[in-house]
C-alpha cells in the first residue's frame, strides 16, 4: 500500500502538501479570530498585519525547539535545520513564541481589547486550527505516522516502515473534542440563568479550561503514541504539557475566584427593575464583600435601582461571553 501522499508537481516546481495545509490553516484561524472580534464589537483593520507577525514567530519558534530537542540528530546533518517541508515543528515552540508577539501586537493596535478577553477569545480559535491542522499538516508530511501497529486503522507514511498509528487523526478529533467544550462553556457564560445576556464579568475560565484540555492532550498522546524513551524532545513535550495544566488550573481558580465576587454584585434586576433577591449564599457572599453583616441592620446594602451592575474585572466591554458562574451548576 502506498504511503500518504506528501508532495506532487506542477511542472517543474514540486508542491509540498505539509506547506499548503499549513497555509490553509493560518488562513482559517485568522478568519475564525476576526468573525469572533467583529460579532463582540471590536476593531479588526489590524488582526491581518498581526496574523503575519504571528505566523513568523510560530514558525520561527516552533523550529526551533524542534531542532534544540533534536540537536544531535541535526548537529549531524545541518542541512535539514531549514527543511520545514519534512515536518518538525514544534507545537510549545510555536506557542512560546506567537502567543507573547500576538499579545504585544493587540495591546498595541487595539487597547480597548483586554490582554486576557482576547485570550479567551483566541483559546476555541486554537483549537478549531489545530484540528484542521491536524489533518492538512502532520497527516500529510514526512514521518507523520506514531508508533508501528498491526491494527485495521494503521496507515503508511513515507519516511516511516510499516503500518503506524494514524497519530494526527486521533488528534484532529481530540481537538475538535476541546473546541467544543470550549463552545458550550463559552455560551453556558454568556447568559443568566433567566436568559438574560451576561455583560462585563471576569474572564480567562475559556482560556483556563483550553489550557488544562490541551496539556492533558498533548503529554498522553505524546506518551502512549509518540514518544521515545530517553529522547529529550518527548521528554520536553510532557514536561511542558503537566505545566500548561498547573497553569490552566491555577487560572481557572482565580477566575472563580473574581467571578463569585463579582456575581454577587450582578444579579439580575427584577420585574420592577430592582435587583432579584439574592439566595441565602449569594446574601453571605455579598456581605461579605461589602463588609456588612448578614442579619440587616443600618449598614445593610440597599437594592441597587434599575438594570445590572456593568463594571468589570476586564475594562467592562460589553462582551457576552458567559452562562452560569464558574462553580454555577
Amino acid at each position: 500500500m502506498k504511503p500518504v501522499p506528501v508532495s506532487f508537481h506542477i511542472g517543474p516546481l514540486q508542491v509540498h502538501t505539509y506547506g499548503i495545509g499549513l497555509a490553509i490553516t493560518f488562513w482559517f484561524a485568522y478568519r475564525y479570530f476576526e468573525r469572533r472580534l467583529r460579532a463582540r464589537g471590536y476593531r479588526t483593520e489590524w488582526v491581518g498585519a498581526m496574523i503575519l507577525w504571528v505566523v513568523v514567530a510560530a514558525v520561527v519558534g516552533a523550529r526551533a525547539l524542534h531542532v534544540l530537542s533534536n540537536a544531535s540528530f541535526y548537529w549531524h546533518n545541518p542541512g535539514d535545520v531549514v527543511a520545514v517541508w519534512h515536518g518538525g515543528l514544534s507545537s510549545f515552540g510555536g506557542l512560546l513564541f506567537a502567543v507573547p508577539t500576538g499579545v504585544l501586537i493587540a495591546r498595541r493596535r487595539c487597547p480597548e481589547l483586554p490582554t486576557l478577553r482576547a485570550l479567551d477569545l483566541v483559546a476555541p480559535v486554537l483549537m478549531a486550527a489545530w484540528s484542521l491542522g491536524r489533518l492538512l499538516g502532520p497527516q500529510l508530511m514526512v514521518a507523520g505516522g506514531g508508533h508501528p501497529t498491526h491494527q485495521w486503522f494503521g496507515m503508511y507514511y513515507a519516511g516511516q516502515v510499516g503500518r503506524r498509528l494514524p497519530v494526527p487523526i486521533f488528534q484532529a478529533i481530540e481537538d475538535f473534542a476541546v473546541f467544543c467544550v470550549l463552545l458550550l462553556l463559552e455560551r453556558r457564560l454568556s447568559r443568566w440563568p433567566d436568559g438574560s445576556p451576561r455583560q462585563g464579568h471576569p474572564v480567562g475560565a475559556v482560556l483556563g479550561v483550553g489550557m488544562v484540555l490541551w496539556g492533558i492532550e498533548r503529554t498522553v498522546d505524546e506518551h502512549l503514541w509518540l514518544g521515545e524513551d530517553g529522547h529529550l524532545g518527548s521528554l520536553l513535550v510532557q514536561v511542558a504539557g503537566g505545566v500548561l495544566v498547573v497553569a490552566g488550573l491555577a487560572l481557572v481558580v482565580w477566575t472563580r475566584w473574581r467571578w463569585r465576587a463579582w456575581e454577587a454584585e450582578s444579579a439580575p434586576a427584577g420585574p420592577s427593575g430592582e435587583r432579584a433577591p439574592l439566595e441565602p449564599l449569594e446574601r453571605r457572599r455579598q456581605s461579605v464583600h461589602l463588609g456588612v453583616g448578614v442579619g440587616g441592620g443600618e449598614g445593610h446594602p440597599q437594592p441597587g435601582g434599575a438594570g445590572r451592575h456593568r463594571g468589570g474585572a476586564d475594562g467592562g466591554h460589553p462582551d457576552a461571553l458567559g452562562q452560569q458562574g464558574i462553580g454555577g451548576s
